[in-house]
């Protein structure tokens, strides 16, 4: 077992899709936010590791780790010679925990045999902007980003993390002008069984899907607006290989919720919008909570938290307090991070 520098002890990929029957849950009304962690950091990824500890990466190079049961903090800074990245995107497998800077120079870390973080994959390209990173399971992981040629920018590793290759334009449909996406939460990437699911905005907001892992891609439209530079699909989340949900809209207009939600029951090649023109406006993340089938959502944004407890058709506000991503541990507690803070939510039904 390998350790990050700041002893991550065990990192275990947790389900988020129990297979096996639900409870029968009373639907939410209110959430306890607790604050554990705060500091001039900017926090746009975040894992929940199954022994429950918190991982993150954030702006000016800092990662750590929180221990729930003795809430102690562990964290460090990452720096390369003169450099100090900034990471929205992380990671994990069973052995090892990894995060991708975003900007140029991009720069993947992985835990290293020697317990310090090791540089297994760079890219110098000017326009390098990786926005998300996850993994289908221990050996194999996908991150994306915006086009530097004429595709979205896709890695894969099929080695746990040693090594990654870029994929070829000529496997990937074209970008159109001004499509790119959003390191806004870690969430741009939905991965169920083979499949992943990338949702890309801008100019044009779309879904690029594979069900082999990555070898063969195609493209579907969505009904979200796009159309200029900050708006379109800012999170992806699927409950399995049907269901799906993606949400976003603009930052710069954050009330505005004309089609910034949408549904797919087919994999994502068709999507019917959600609660159009009502609540809520822009949201950087949403997420399946556990063990509910599939009929509960959570999103949150810099405008607040919202929970719907029928697959979105209506949504209720449960805190006006802002954050970037949310992470679920169960059904009743989940981990948000933001602008300068990390907190954990316990959700009262």
């Amino acid at each position: 077992m390998r350790y990050l520098v700041v002893v991550l002890l065990s990192l275990l990929v947790l389900s988020c899709k129990n297979p096996e029957e639900p409870k029968k849950l009373n639907a939410i009304q209110s959430v306890e936010i607790e604050t554990i962690y705060e500091d001039s950091v900017s926090v746009r990824a975040l894992e929940i590791l199954d022994d429950g500890s918190v991982a993150f990466a954030g702006s000016n190079g800092k990662y750590g780790l929180y221990n729930p049961s003795s809430k102690v903090w562990n964290t460090a800074v990452m720096k390369r010679d003169s450099l100090t990245p900034n990471f929205r995107a992380v990671a994990h497998t069973a052995e090892d925990f990894f995060m991708l800077s975003i900007e140029s120079p991009a720069l993947l870390y992985k835990t290293g045999d020697s317990g310090a973080m090791e540089l297994v994959y760079e890219e110098t390209d000017p326009k390098a902007f990786y926005d998300a990173m996850t993994f289908w399971n221990d050996q194999e992981g996908i991150a994306m980003g915006d086009p530097t040629e004429s595709c979205i920018s896709i890695i894969i590793t099929r080695d746990g993390g040693k090594t990654w290759t870029k994929v070829s334009c000529d496997n990937l449909p074209e970008a159109a002008e001004g499509e790119a996406a959003f390191a806004a939460s870690n969430s741009n990437i939905a991965v169920y069984e083979n499949n992943a699911w990338i949702i890309t905005g801008g100019m044009k907001s779309r879904v690029l899907h594979t069900s082999d892992k990555g070898k063969t891609w195609e493209v579907y439209d969505t009904p979200l607006k796009q159309g200029t530079p900050t708006s379109g699909g800012y999170s992806i989340d699927f409950y399995d290989e049907n269901l799906g949900v993606i949400i976003g809209g603009d930052y710069t207009n954050a009330e505005s919720n004309e089609a910034n939600k949408a549904i797919t029951h087919d994999g994502g090649k068709t999507w019917e919008l959600l609660a159009d023109k009502a609540a809520p406006g822009y949201r950087s993340c949403t997420q399946f909570i556990p063990d509910t089938e599939g009929k509960e959502l959570l999103a949150v944004g810099f405008k607040g938290i919202d929970y719907s407890r029928d697959q979105g058709a209506t949504w209720k506000n449960l805190s006006s307090e802002g954050f970037f991503t949310v992470r679920f541990l169960n059904d009743s507690t989940a981990y948000a991070a933001g602008n300068g803070s990390i907190a954990r939510l316990t959700f009262k039904r």
